[in-house]
């Protein structure tokens, strides 16, 4: 649905996206993680066209966001970091204002509204004005506006930023229930809230794309679990000889403990850390001692978002592609405040 294949954006002689691929299939939800300055807000920007590139392409359904824009928009719902709003209008009035610039009018543009009024929830203020609106319902109408036109993908950028904890479940929610008939990307720096409604997940760090794929699957493949934590009834110089005697134990740290019991902590290189695990546990009943109490530490997805984007590489700027680019704002978010 969604193919970006070597994009690249520089402000000036800054780097902001970073020979970027990557292509994102129809349906489900995909979420779009990194740390503030990654790139993330230039690269949504650039993918729905309110942003020129400095190289690469961008193909919305086979169709090039700057080559065919007019097909290429007419499938996608964006909603930016910070809704373009109308806050004197209500939501009917800036809702009907969006769907005839979207070319909708009469009856289609009629159904349309009252559509998307109930799919985002905000019938009951939707006579309001927008500047009398929560920010939830702010969103909220922000989504709406998104989903007019029926486009097959929906690009939100931050769109649980400034929420409280309520109105953040609630438009989880929505998103969750927009991938079942839609394409949805939308982006964030908050772990949790990507773990929890994504199907897919894309890490972006100095403007490269470091990891893509279900986050189980990143879990198991990009950070191995590495660390046992133990307590055995022994002392420390049984303990050291009797896990002198296993494979794949790289370091190791002993506490001895006012009750006589040892504490230890493992790090081994084995590439499975329950058959790692199985070698002490048999190591200790050949040596006749008890365990009495063994942990693994599992990776998770804020392990591998730390592992990724503080170890990801940076790399020196050519002065002759530096200087293809034309803005130079102070950095790539207030670029993207600015669309």
């Amino acid at each position: 649905m969604i193919q970006v294949e070597h994009l690249t954006k520089y402000y000036g002689d800054h780097l902001a996206v970073n020979d970027l691929s990557f292509e994102i299939g129809e349906g489900h939800v995909y979420g779009f993680l990194g740390p503030n300055g990654a790139g993330k807000s230039t690269t949504m920007n650039i993918m729905t066209g309110c942003l020129s590139a400095t190289e690469g392409q961008v193909l919305i359904d086979g169709h090039d966001i700057f080559e065919e824009p007019n097909a290429a928009k007419k499938l996608i719902g964006y909603l930016p970091e910070q809704p373009p709003l109308y806050l004197n209008e209500t939501p009917m009035e800036y809702l009907r204002f969006v769907g005839e610039a979207k070319g909708l009018r009469g009856t289609a543009l009629a159904e349309q509204i009252d559509a998307v009024i109930d799919q985002t929830g905000i019938r009951e203020v939707r006579n309001r004005r927008i500047s009398a609106l929560s920010k939830g319902y702010r969103q909220r109408v922000g989504i709406a506006q998104a989903l007019l036109g029926d486009p097959r993908v929906i690009i939100l950028d931050e769109p649980t930023v400034g929420l409280d904890p309520i109105q953040i479940l609630e438009i989880r929610d929505l998103i969750r229930e927009l991938g079942r008939t839609h394409t949805v990307v939308f982006s964030s720096h908050i772990l949790s809230e990507v773990q929890t409604i994504c199907d897919e997940i894309l890490i972006i760090a100095h403007g490269k794309l470091v990891a893509f794929g279900q986050p189980e699957d990143l879990e198991k493949r990009l950070l191995a679990p590495s660390e046992i934590s133990l307590t055995a009834e022994a002392g420390p110089k049984p303990v050291k000889a009797i896990l002198s005697q296993v494979a794949h134990i790289t370091d190791l740290s002993v506490e001895e403990t006012e009750s006589g019991v040892t504490k230890v902590h493992i790090w081994t290189d084995h590439g499975d850390i329950y058959e790692a695990s199985r070698s002490i546990f048999f190591a200790f009943a050949a040596a006749e001692t008890a365990l009495l109490e063994m942990s693994l530490k599992k990776a998770n997805l804020e392990d591998i978002f730390l592992e990724l984007t503080e170890n990801a590489p940076t790399e020196a700027i050519p002065e002759e592609t530096a200087s293809a680019g034309t803005e130079n704002p102070e950095s790539e978010e207030s670029e993207a405040a600015e669309q």
